[in-house]
């Protein structure tokens, strides 16, 4: 039987190592359906509810795995379902690539059904390379660069197959004028700044007295290389969002995420240094790094189109994480262990007592905080955890550590919401063996994550370890939105925008074979998470979780804190009891000795860090 070009696709996926490609079905790829009945699912085709949930679960295969992710789909409705996942790829830096059908090349320019322009439509998303073959001679070198691209930048690509190109015979490219030839794979490199430039990063670092470290995720390959480095020069680290696992938290130099969801130790530590080293991070709010006539500093970045951004560093360093560290650390003169490194620790570990006051704060019915506190020194150390966007990404940033081999993500840049479930179904795929985990919000559970319980349910059984469990923060309110509006508007809370209904979602894991419960009691939610932990198959909390515990931001004010809560009196009458009873009574055993000041740089009471 003669190879079509959709076979050929399969099988030059299966030698890129492609194991998975999540997808949803579609008639604008019904020719690779059929070549994928031929090669007996190999690679495994993963049906997801949604061709954005497809793309979201490539995000968080790769992401987890540090390969290609691969997803495809059909044309016209298909192809633009798949946008939202790969723009969220995109912006934080991850390899992906997106196989889409197209209607036949006789129909295309005749208005067809279905028929939309790919090309123009993928060439943001897809910019560093997107392509459509129009017949099988192309094939090659266009799939191969795709890979090689995705891999290469840590990108999206896209690749376009017309219905009728997928069923032609497949021909290689000929050795002859006009044809394209290619070959398989990309080997890794490492590639490290000048010894010139080296030297003069060592020199800035080397005159600090009060350095200071930002790890985002390109640091994750170069654990060591910081530990030693922050030994030589004292200095504390703090992690930007995506980096969270790039670094252990059981260090007690070690701050804590870093912005809006940050701690305030790593907000002071920025406030406070001299001299910063930023590793593998394009975190991007400016306000939360030193003043700008502060500090010298020296950027780290892989991506020469990355570096320089953010902050006026007097060097930056292009190169790889690791192999730049390599190359820095002998130049390096090891500072004493001082006042500064001190306060850093000191201040860590009084943030560490706060947020465990903050958890122990009675809530109605259930403190949000408490939930995620108390999962904490429970998690397994080699937990593969996801977000949400919203309140739940806040609780995820500041109250679980990393330790071991954990690793957790969200949507960094593009924050998303819905990306949480699918994450860890992607992540599954990548290491069956490991548990999984995700904390969402109701927003985001009833937007796609109930849905896609359904592909869990699909596939869990095939699971090394059953366990992929979804904590769903239930507080009947697009909560982080609505804190947004009190701090930043001085609005109340918009009933008709914010209010969402009351899902039964435990309840509705169980109809389709997986696990459940609901938590109401604070007294229930350790015993819920160790029942969720120890369960021989999927499982779902539904903790009905208390809208009015706030996010602090760690820069606020108490008189910031306090405008926000007084905004609850605006027309939120269903809180009105809970400001008159002690909302700011609460805010202050939260955080014991915060001050009224009139800006971030105020005077902090002691137990206020």
């Amino acid at each position: 039987m003669a190879t079509k070009v959709s076979d050929y696709v399969l099988q030059r996926l299966r030698e890129w190592d492609v194991d998975h490609v999540f997808s949803y079905a579609g008639d604008g790829i019904n020719g690779l359906l059929a070549a994928w009945g031929r090669a007996d699912n190999n690679p495994k085709f993963v049906q997801a509810r949604h061709e954005e949930m497809a793309a979201f679960e490539a995000v968080g295969y790769a992401k987890f795995s540090g390969k290609v992710g691969v997803c495809a789909a059909t044309s016209g409705p298909g192809a633009i379902h798949l946008l939202n996942g790969l723009y969220d790829a995109k912006l934080d830096h991850v390899p992906v690539v997106a196989i889409v059908g197209q209607t036949n090349r006789s129909a295309m320019g005749g208005s067809y059904q279905q028929e939309v322009d790919l090309l123009s439509l993928y060439k943001d998303v897809a910019s560093d390379f997107c392509e459509m073959v129009t017949v099988p001679e192309q094939l090659p070198n266009v799939l191969d660069r795709a890979m090689r691209t995705a891999y290469a930048k840590r990108t999206v690509t896209a690749v376009i197959i017309p219905a009728d190109v997928q069923e032609l015979e497949y021909t290689p490219p000929t050795h002859a004028f006009k044809m394209v030839p290619s070959s398989l794979g990309l080997s890794s490199y490492a590639p490290a700044p000048a010894p010139k430039d080296v030297e003069r990063a060592a020199e800035v670092l080397n005159s600090g007295e009060k350095v200071a470290i930002l790890v985002g995720q390109g640091a994750r390959g170069a654990r060591a290389e910081v530990e030693r480095l922050a030994d030589l020069l004292g200095a504390g680290v703090a992690k930007a969002l995506l980096g969270k696992d790039a670094f252990p938290d059981d260090l007690p130099y070690v701050t804590g995420s870093i912005g809006l969801l940050g701690t305030r130790p790593s907000y002071e530590m920025m406030q406070e240094c001299d001299t910063l080293l930023v590793i593998g991070s394009s975190f991007p709010y400016s306000q939360f790094l030193p003043e700008f006539d502060q500090a010298r500093a020296v950027q780290i970045d892989i991506d020469p189109f990355m570096i320089g951004l953010r902050y006026p560093f007097e060097v930056n360093l292009v190169g790889d994480a690791r192999a730049t560290l390599e190359a820095l650390i002998p130049r390096l003169k090891r500072k004493k262990h001082g006042a500064w490194r001190k306060k850093i620790e000191k201040d860590t570990a009084r943030w560490w007592e706060v947020m465990q006051r903050r958890a122990a704060v009675d809530a109605d019915p259930v403190n949000p905080e408490y939930v995620v506190h108390a999962l904490d020194a429970l998690l397994p150390d080699n937990v593969m955890l996801a977000a949400d966007s919203g309140s739940a990404a806040n609780w995820y940033a500041r109250h679980l550590r990393m330790r071991g081999e954990m690793r957790g993500s969200l949507s960094g840049t593009l924050a998303t919401m819905g990306p949480g479930v699918p994450y860890v179904i992607g992540a599954k795929f990548a290491h069956p063996g490991r548990p999984a985990l995700a904390i969402v919000g109701d927003g985001a559970m009833q937007m796609n994550g109930l849905a896609e319980l359904i592909t869990v349910a699909k596939y869990w059984q095939e699971w090394e370890d059953p366990r992929l469990i979804v904590a769903v923060l239930n507080n009947q309110d697009l909560n982080q939105v609505t804190w947004e509006m009190r701090a930043m508007s001085g609005a109340p809370q918009f009933l008709p925008s914010q209010a969402l209904p009351d899902v039964p979602y435990a309840d509705f894991a169980r109809t389709i074979g997986l696990e459940g419960v609901r938590v109401e009691k604070p007294g229930d939610v350790e015993s819920a998470w160790h029942r969720a932990l120890g369960a021989d198959r999927p499982f779902v909390i539904d903790f009905r979780t208390d809208p009015a515990v706030p996010p602090i931001p760690p820069h606020a004010t108490l008189d910031q804190i306090e405008a926000a809560a007084l905004s609850l009196l605006k027309g939120d009458s269903d809180k009105t009891a809970v400001v008159r009873q002690g909302f700011k009574a609460k805010v202050q055993e939260m955080l014991p000795g915060r001050r009224r000041e009139s800006g971030p740089g105020g005077e902090q009471g002691p137990a206020g860090k």
